[in-house]
């Protein structure tokens, strides 16, 4: 397997731009490779091939609707209606139970057809919502499963996973796509690029963050 080859698992969204680009400072050939899971904000892969393209990374959808149909979230049922505050003693409802865990395995299919070390993932620990999926924990016990289940020797690779939001604003901007991040990703869970709807719980932490550091940058 080629160690400088990566497949970025690319939403689109603040996290996983940063991702990409990080990876196309780290790898010498990069795939991006999108997942349509029947998100209300489904907006988010269009967003995606988009920014690939407009950067010339080879662009790869993923039909997964299987996911929204084996699990209940906020993010695939019109019907529930969205936390907008985490939950005492559970997970938010925007939860999608399995998705980290199918998208990483879909995308080390992907990554041995296409001769991939390298998955590269923005999942963070320090991120408000604590999703199960998203933990330092699961990856490396995921990683393990996966070069057992594919005789390979895969690396995810998380490079936001000990980041909060202002640190990963930091990271953007240290990589030249600030206003990139800012003006042309889509994070809101109802599907409007840029700064958002502003009041679903990823606006929240997006913007918070960067209001946060803004008031850093303006010092320097």
């Amino acid at each position: 397997m080629n160690k400088d080859t990566a497949v970025v698992l690319f939403s689109g969204g603040q996290d996983s731009t940063t991702c990409l680009f990080w990876a196309l400072k780290t790898f010498k050939k990069v795939y991006a490779l999108s997942f349509s899971y029947g998100q209300k904000h489904v907006k988010e892969v269009s967003i995606a091939e988009k920014i690939a393209k407009d950067h010339h990374v080879e662009f790869h959808i993923m039909d997964s609707h299987f996911i929204s149909e084996v699990g209940t979230s906020s993010l695939t049922d019109t019907t529930i209606e969205m936390d907008q505050e985490k939950p005492k003693d559970k997970y938010p409802n925007t939860f999608v139970p399995g998705r980290n865990l199918f998208f990483l395995s879909i995308a080390a299919v992907f990554a041995a057809e296409h001769d991939a070390m390298h998955l590269v993932t923005g999942v963070s620990q320090t991120d408000f919502s604590g999703y199960p999926d998203c933990r330092d924990s699961f990856i490396k016990s995921l990683n393990v499963t996966l070069n057992l289940a594919m005789d390979k020797q895969f690396c995810i690779d998380t490079p936001l996973m000990w980041l909060d939001k202002v640190q990963t604003w930091a990271m953007a901007d240290d990589l030249g796509v600030f206003d990139l991040v800012k003006d042309h990703t889509l994070t809101c869970y109802n599907g409007i690029p840029g700064a958002g709807c502003g009041h679903c719980p990823s606006c929240k932490l997006r913007n918070d963050a960067l209001h946060e550091y803004e008031a850093i940058r303006n010092k320097k």
